[in-house]
C-alpha cells in the first residue's frame, strides 16, 4: 500500500502517517519525491483498511499495490531510480551506457591493456570475471582475488569502474572492497541469501535475470535486495534457455520495455550471453538499444580465439568500436545521448 502525500504536507503530517503505520505493526518506508512524499507500507498481509489513512490532514490519495514486489514497482516509485558510480556514469537517465571487457580476468597485462583500449572508446565501466561460476569444474575458474587486483589497478589507470560477480556470500566482502558494482550472476539470481548479503553492503547491484526466471522472478529477487535498504539494484536481461540451439539463449528483448513499465529501476542488455555467437552480438546489441535499454554489457577480448572463458561470443576490439559507432546513431534517434567518455567527464588522460 502507497500513502500519497498532497505537495502541500507538512513533516508533522508525514510523521503522523509513519507513526500510524508503526502502530499499526507494519513497516513504513518514505519515498520523498520532486514533488510530493509518499508513504510505502511494508508487509500489508490484506488487514489495513485504506480509508484509516485516506481522512489523515495532508493526505493526497491511498494506492494499493497489487504486485507481489512493491518496492521495485512504478506505483511504489513513480521516477526511475538513477544509479550514479564514483566515476560520474549515471545508468537509468537519458545516457546509454557501456560496459565491456573480457568474460574473464586473465592476466595482469591482459586486463590492463584491454582496459585502456575500452577507455579510449568510450565504455566507461570494466566488466570481467575474478570468480567464474562455470558449468564444468575442470573449466578456468577465474584468478580469485589476485584477478579484483588486477581490476583495481585498471579502474587506477583508467577511470573505468569496475562489475565484477559475486559468487556467493562468503566472499561477498572480499568483492565489494574492489568492485564498483557487484554483478549477481543468472545462476544466483534466487539465491536469497546472497540477495539478503549485498543488500546490505550497499554498493550497487547488477542483478542478471536467471536462465529460466520470469519477469516477476526477476522482480521479486531485486526486491529481496532493495528490502535490506539497498536501492541501487540494475537489473539485466542476458537471454533465457530455448529449445532452438542456433544461439546459446534466447535474448528477451520484450522483457526491456516490459520491466520499464512495471519497475523504476534501470535494466540493461547482455547480448554476448544473451546469443553466445559473436556474429550475433552486434545486432541484438542494436536492437537492445533501440528497445530502450540503459545500457549494453558487452565482452570484448584482444584475442578471442585464445580467451580462458567465452571466446566464441567476443567482440575483438575493433567489432566494438563498430558496434559503438552504430549504437550512437540509434541513441540519438530515439533522442538519448552516450555516455562521455571519461577523458572529457573525469579529467582522466
Amino acid at each position: 500500500m502507497l500513502v500519497v502525500m498532497k505537495h502541500s504536507a507538512s513533516a508533522q503530517e508525514i510523521r503522523d502517517v509513519v507513526d500510524m503505520i508503526q502502530e499499526m505493526g507494519y513497516e513504513a518506508r518514505p519515498i520523498p519525491g520532486r514533488q510530493r512524499t509518499s508513504v510505502g507500507l511494508i508487509g500489508n498481509d490484506g488487514q489495513v483498511e485504506p480509508t484509516l489513512f485516506q481522512s489523515l490532514p495532508g493526505v493526497l490519495e491511498v494506492i494499493p499495490v497489487s504486485h507481489s514486489y512493491k518496492q521495485v514497482s512504478r506505483e511504489w516509485k513513480e521516477e526511475s531510480t538513477v544509479v550514479t558510480l564514483p566515476n560520474g556514469t549515471n545508468i537509468g537517465g537519458n545516457e546509454v551506457v557501456l560496459m565491456a571487457g573480457p568474460c574473464a580476468v586473465e592476466g595482469e597485462e591482459m586486463i590492463l591493456d584491454l582496459a585502456q583500449t575500452l577507455s579510449r572508446m568510450g565504455a566507461t565501466i570494466l566488466r570481467g570475471g575474478a570468480f567464474k561460476p562455470r558449468t564444468s569444474p575442470y573449466s578456468f575458474q577465474g584468478l580469485g582475488v589476485k584477478g579484483l587486483q588486477y581490476l583495481a589497478k585498471a579502474r587506477e589507470e583508467t577511470g573505468m569502474a569496475i562489475v565484477t560477480e559475486v559468487l556467493d556470500v562468503e566472499t561477498a566482502e572480499a568483492v565489494a572492497e574492489y568492485a564498483d558494482i557487484l554483478q549477481v550472476g543468472a545462476r544466483n539470481m534466487q539465491n536469497y541469501p546472497l540477495l539478503r548479503k549485498v543488500g546490505n553492503i550497499k554498493k550497487p547491484i547488477l542483478l542478471k535475470r536467471g536462465l529460466s526466471a520470469t519477469i516477476e522472478e526477476l522482480l521479486l529477487a531485486a526486491e529481496y535486495v532493495i528490502a535490506e535498504g539497498n536501492p541501487n539494484v540494475i537489473l539485466c536481461e542476458r537471454g533465457v534457455r530455448s529449445f532452438d540451439t542456433q544461439t546459446r539463449n534466447l535474448l528477451d528483448l520484450t522483457a526491456i520495455p516490459v520491466v520499464k513499465s512495471l519497475s523504476h529501476l534501470p535494466i540493461i542488455a547482455d547480448p554476448s550471453h544473451g546469443t553466445g555467437v559473436r556474429a550475433k552480438v552486434t545486432p541484438m546489441a542494436r536492437a537492445a538499444v533501440a528497445a530502450g535499454a540503459d545500457g549494453l554489457m558487452v565482452e570484448v577480448h584482444a584475442d578471442p580465439n585464445h580467451a580462458l572463458s567465452d571466446g566464441a561470443q567476443s567482440l575483438y576490439p575493433d567489432q566494438f568500436q563498430e558496434l559503438l559507432d552504430q549504437i550512437r546513431v540509434i541513441a540519438r534517434a530515439i533522442h538519448r545521448a552516450m555516455t562521455p567518455p571519461l577523458a572529457h567527464q573525469a579529467g582522466f588522460e
